[in-house]
């Protein structure tokens, strides 16, 4: 656990957003985009079973026991810590995302100013679409921050894991994670129209129920925020009607035609000229003409109404990047933005004694796993104040001398 410590303050210290842990392969980080191997820093397979067992929870060890993965953010002292624990040929290993401890906002993202008009909405179903790592969820909480710092609205937030953890501000923040406080999409979605919410979150739309319970919500006059994986405006229409049997579809093009407010896909792109990555979006408001052509099945042509509603505050991904990136004066950097700070949202996570955590688990005979206390189950003291020197970080963890 120490030289795991050791590790995550250094990269703490060196703006890492990435790291992977397997056993008997040197550690690999991810800076600004681009991977390289920390040859000095190797986990054996058996210092990894034991890292996780530390950093688990009882109920994480068993979704972890029967699954094979687990998903789970934890807090430290200055970061946000995203895991995914995942079985291998090398045994676990571990994919660890960084997360700054306060949302960032949209101009801090560098993101186009006009999405806050998504915020302003009242009603309606807003996607935000692209592939694992674009920036999705980051998207999200920078608007229900804009929401909750600029009005009153009940906010509740149905997300696997709770990424970044959000005070009331204006709004009153209520945020649920999957297989913690909800056992599935499903039954998230019809306890939230029952707790009299303004604005729902909804962390990834997958199984046909989920799509419907959430085009409910958005029909019944919430505003919902999604995600989904799809590379397209008109892919992320298609995979909505396609996880429906052949019959249903035509009613579900119709739902969504009535309540979809906006599309945004979003990429990661390097600016060479700023030495870092930004979002590159492609965005398609719900205008009469966007939803006469999804009534209509005439999905082909989404990309043509993107190039021809200019005006309407459409772009294509071209268009994005010539009229707003290649333009824009001033960016933040990553570094800025995502940089590690204490957490705005303070208060200690509880888990009740009322509720059986490990309902919902498959009920297979296992041996019993011991707990050993760890960040995952409550408070961690790990220290990363100051910047001390990957160097000598590295040189403690690998046990030769600094320089060698």
């Amino acid at each position: 656990m120490e030289k795991f410590r050791k590790l995550v303050k250094a990269c703490l210290a060196q703006e890492i957003s990435d790291l992977h842990v397997a056993g008997g392969h040197p550690v690999v980080c991810r800076r600004h985009g681009q991977l390289f191997v920390q040859k000095d820093v190797t986990f054996s397979s058996q210092e990894v079973d034991q890292l996780v067992s530390n950093l688990l929870n009882p109920r994480q060890k068993g979704v972890l026991r029967h699954r094979w993965s687990v998903d789970l953010a934890l807090s430290l002292q200055g970061a946000r810590l995203r895991l995914n624990i995942f079985s291998t040929l090398r045994g676990l290993s571990m994919a660890v995302r960084f997360l700054p401890g306060k949302v960032p906002t949209l101009d801090q993202l560098n993101l186009l100013p006009d999405l806050k008009e998504l915020a302003a909405l009242r009603s309606g179903l807003v996607l935000f679409c692209g592939a694992t790592g674009s920036g999705k969820t980051t998207t999200i909480a920078a608007l229900v921050g804009e929401i909750n710092r600029n009005r009153a609205a009940h906010i509740v937030t149905l997300e696997d894991p709770v990424e970044y953890r959000m005070p009331s501000l204006r709004s009153f923040v209520e945020q649920r994670e999957h297989g913690v406080h909800f056992p599935t999409y499903e039954q998230g979605l019809l306890d939230v129209l029952r707790q009299a919410p303004d604005v729902i979150v909804v962390g990834e739309l997958r199984k046909a129920e989920t799509i419907r319970l959430t085009l409910n919500a958005a029909e019944s006059g919430h505003l919902v925020f999604a995600t989904l994986h799809a590379a397209t405006v008109e892919e992320s229409v298609y995979r909505m009607c396609n996880a429906f049997a052949p019959e249903a579809q035509e009613f579900v093009r119709f739902q969504l035609s009535t309540s979809l407010a906006g599309v945004v896909v979003q990429q990661l792109v390097f600016l060479d000229k700023q030495g870092f990555r930004a979002p590159l979006l492609s965005i398609a408001k719900g205008t009469p003409a966007l939803r006469s052509l999804i009534r209509e099945n005439r999905l082909s042509q989404l990309e043509s109404a993107l190039e021809m509603n200019k005006a309407q505050g459409m772009f294509t991904f071209a268009r994005y990047r010539s009229d707003f990136l290649d333009k824009k004066p001033v960016f933040t950097p990553p570094s800025v933005c995502f940089k590690p700070s204490p957490e705005s949202a303070s208060e200690p996570t509880h888990l009740s004694p009322l509720i059986d955590y490990d309902a919902g688990l498959p009920q297979h005979p296992a041996a019993p796993v011991a707990h050993v206390p760890g960040p995952g189950a409550g408070d961690d003291t790990l220290d990363v104040s100051g910047e001390p020197d990957l160097e000598d970080l590295i040189a403690s963890i690998s046990g030769r001398a600094p320089g060698e």
